[in-house]
């Protein structure tokens, strides 16, 4: 190792270039739901907590424009299977 570095010409940020699809915001959420999604990414090995509250969210809005019956048909579909 170097007694000393040189930084000058040293930028700041992030070394790899984000997407682009993704937006940095700062939210405040409850701490239950944070700790919740959390302990499900403990629950299935690893992984983002960030990335299953999009999911979650991305969910619900997409589930926004569905009728009701589809929106019944998938949740008996789901039961059925659960009960199989």
């Amino acid at each position: 190792m170097k007694a000393k570095y040189d930084f000058s010409k040293g930028k700041r940020g992030a070394v790899l270039p984000t997407s682009g699809k993704k937006v940095r915001i700062t939210i405040r959420l409850d701490r239950d739901i944070v700790d919740w999604f959390r302990s499900k990414v403990e629950e299935q090995g690893g992984g983002n907590y960030q990335t299953m509250l999009n999911d979650a969210l991305r969910t619900y809005v997409e589930g926004q424009g569905k009728p009701l019956e589809e929106i019944l048909r998938r949740v008996v579909r789901e039961e059925l299977r659960t009960v199989q």
